[in-house]
């Protein structure tokens, strides 16, 4: 027996997705449908790119906001309604509740990104920092929503939000009808689980594959035992899918409906963002590109056509930056070095030609001159270097060896 079956929460239908299609309609965007020549020869089988990180607040969870508090009664509307987040969903619930004329507010911990707060608060939420992590958000919101008696909006775990994810599956069946597997970032579950809805009521054929970062996968223990169960401490850039447990009502569609769940590195994380950057010229958040991610680790393991849902594109420009560097490292393509040398005239002149002679592209320099470790006529330099992959990365390395240079571990 599923642990559908066991536990009786009102289910999702192919109804209630059509039914938050149409009330959608002149809210969320029919996101574009982008092809990726580069990833369709990776893969061997066309590959479509589906733009949620185009849509309106920069993420899927517009969708779903929308629907739940606009299903909401009269008088708890009147309440307003509160939600916790570090992000996406704050500003899906605070234009949702703007838009309806409800007022919201939103806990986030007080070291969420700043460009997030700030679009959570011009979309009309009255936005309360609270706690270091999500989770002591989420505890504030829900006492908030205890003493007050607004209405708990939560982020994956109820059948409206599932319903009004599931539109994205829609979109895809439409704009791609021969559409053989669909590529999703899973967090909690509630766009994978809206997704399987909407797709499998009309094409059961199709194959629904679900992704989530290794350092924050709760989905194959719980699906392995059968219910939700948590991982502790919950670790990846990849925040729009650091979830450590999944809500029970997603749980049970995904249990039944999806038809695997696999996990991807940091590393793939960061080389899946630089491609869709790179390639598609597509600005995505870490987990929006897990999907790509999947594909990238296993080329060879879907079934053409494939979509691939980019589920968001709120990156902080701060860890864009970071998670660029980390990509290239990741494919080879940077180098960080520090080296000793002779503090004279010309000495890093010396060194630059050296790295020259052997196309690397010098990114950064800094200097190193009063660390004790340091003798009186020595100075330590460290290099950030472009390398062309990790063939050239290893040239580079060996001419500088070859050149009498020492890299300090």
């Amino acid at each position: 027996m599923s642990y559908r079956t066991a536990h009786p929460l009102r289910s999702v239908t192919l109804d209630d997705v059509r039914g938050a299609q149409k009330m959608l309609s002149g809210v969320a965007r029919t996101t574009a449908l982008e092809s990726s020549r580069h990833l369709s020869r990776t893969v061997g089988a066309p590959v479509h790119l589906k733009c949620e990180n185009l849509q309106r607040t920069g993420s899927f969870k517009l969708r779903g906001a929308y629907v739940r508090i606009a299903g909401l009664l009269p008088e708890e509307r009147a309440a307003g309604v509160v939600a916790a987040s570090a992000g996406n969903h704050a500003q899906g619930v605070a234009l949702a509740s703007s838009l309806l004329g409800v007022h919201s507010t939103v806990f986030m911990p007080q070291g969420a990104p700043l460009p997030k707060i700030s679009a959570t608060r011009e979309y009309g939420a009255e936005v309360r920092l609270h706690g270091q992590v999500v989770d002591e958000a989420l505890a504030a919101a829900e006492e908030y929503a205890a003493r007050t008696g607004a209405v708990f909006i939560h982020p994956f775990d109820h059948p409206d939000i599932i319903a009004g994810q599931g539109t994205v599956g829609l979109e895809i069946l439409e704009q791609c009808p021969e559409v053989g597997t669909i590529v999703v970032g899973m967090g909690g579950g509630g766009l994978a689980a809206g997704i399987a809805v909407a797709v499998k009521s009309v094409r059961p054929d199709v194959r629904i594959i679900g992704v989530q970062a290794e350092g924050a996968a709760a989905y194959p223990p719980s699906l392995a035992a059968g219910y939700p169960v948590t991982v502790g401490s919950p670790a990846t850039m990849a925040d729009g899918i650091r979830v450590g447990t999944p809500g029970p009502v997603p749980f049970g569609i995904v249990e039944e409906l999806v038809d695997e769940v696999r996990t991807v590195s940091e590393d793939l994380l960061s080389a899946a963002l630089l491609l869709c950057l790179e390639r598609a010229k597509l600005v995505v958040e870490p987990a929006g590109a897990s999907p790509v991610a999947a594909l990238l680790a296993d080329p060879g393991g879907f079934s053409g056509p494939v979509v691939s849902v980019l589920s968001g594109g709120n990156v902080d420009p701060v860890l864009l930056q970071r998670v660029l560097r980390h990509g290239m490292a990741a494919q080879g393509r940077y180098l960080a070095v520090r080296l000793r040398l002779t503090d004279r005239p010309g000495a890093l002149a010396t060194l630059l030609g050296v790295l020259s002679a052997a196309d690397a592209n010098v990114l950064d320099v800094s200097h190193i001159r009063t660390d004790p470790r340091l003798g009186l006529s020595e100075v330590e330099v460290e290099l950030h270097l472009e390398t062309q992959g990790p063939a050239h990365r290893s040239e580079v390395t060996a001419a500088l060896g070859e050149s009498g240079y020492v890299i300090i571990d």
